[in-house]
């Protein structure tokens, strides 16, 4: 007889806005469908219903007693990093017999970032696909905002990576609570930077009531401003990208290989601009200041993951 696949838990932000937490209620269910031998099940750290603990023991009472638990969470802030893995050991006490192993938040991942480049072509009405036609659009990417600098700092590696070989003329960073620039600061340094056209675009998953309020605060703005173009693009939403990433982040953790930074790594995953660097050999490489004595800076296979798995 085979061993049953571990559970599949997905841990999600909360929210007091109802559509938002139906979105992810939904998720859920979509994923229970693409998984179909898997147990599927979905609960909140806070603000929304089910809790956490009522998808574990929801789970528990179906028999399942392995786990994978993947966080629904774009940055590893204070909730992926500190509450999910506290609830869960909580319900480990509770329910002795279980084991769970944690994956990852989804991250800067190249197919969350082609889902971004979607929503601002949408926003921009279709009309700015090529690095020409987007010369002149200044992207303001407004993450959820937070108290830890690391999460702060991969909203930026995100801004980041989208502008890396689309051809937009800048992206630029901001965040709706917790964090400077706000989002009128950041509309306002856009502005100084002599942005023709912006696209707010919220570095959210699904609706809810920040990114409601970024689009509010963008309107607020645009009305103060009716020198530039501003417009609002939409939240990532349910995508077909975000299932698969989902699904992809379970895997990882079900086998144990979480990786180093290879969603964004070149020599990887074809990024836009890149394609070519895709699979290359690594070779060593030596700084100018080395003297011979070698301070371990070749990088020791530091890119061999490219050959990996």
């Amino acid at each position: 007889m085979t061993t049953p696949p571990p559970a599949l838990l997905i841990a999600g932000h909360g929210t007091r806005d109802e559509a938002g937490a139906e979105a992810f209620r939904d998720f859920v269910r979509q994923l229970q469908l693409r998984l179909s031998e898997v147990p599927v099940a979905g609960g909140f750290i806070e603000l929304s219903p089910p809790p956490l603990g009522d998808a574990v023991a929801g789970m528990v009472a179906r028999g399942v007693r392995r786990f994978a638990a993947v966080p629904l969470m774009l940055v590893s802030a204070g909730h992926a990093k500190g509450d999910i893995p506290a609830a869960l050991a909580r319900e480990k006490e509770r329910h002795p017999g279980i084991s769970y192993t944690y994956g990852r938040p989804l991250g800067p991942h190249p197919s969350l970032l082609s889902v971004l480049e979607r929503r601002l072509d949408d926003a921009l009405g279709g009309s700015a696909r090529t690095p020409e036609d987007r010369a002149d659009v200044t992207v303001l990417l407004v993450g959820r905002g937070s108290t830890d600098p690391d999460a702060n700092a991969e909203v930026f590696k995100a801004a980041r990576l989208l502008w890396e070989g689309r051809g937009y003329a800048g992206v630029e960073t901001a965040f709706v609570s917790l964090a400077a620039p706000d989002v009128p600061s950041g509309l306002d340094r856009c502005a100084r930077l002599g942005a023709k056209r912006i696209v707010v675009l919220p570095y959210f998953l699904f609706t809810g009531i920040l990114p409601d309020r970024v689009r509010e605060q963008t309107e607020g703005w645009a009305a103060a401003h009716p020198e530039t173009e501003v417009r609002s693009a939409d939240v990532i939403g349910p995508e077909p990208e975000l299932l698969d990433l989902v699904i992809e982040r379970y895997e990882e953790a079900i086998k144990g290989d979480l990786r180093m930074n290879c969603d964004s790594c070149v020599y990887r995953i074809a990024l836009p601009g890149f394609e070519d660097k895709v699979g290359l050999p690594q070779q060593p490489h030596f700084h100018p200041d080395d003297d011979g004595h070698h301070h371990g800076h070749h990088h020791h296979g530091g890119h061999s993951h490219s050959h990996a798995h």
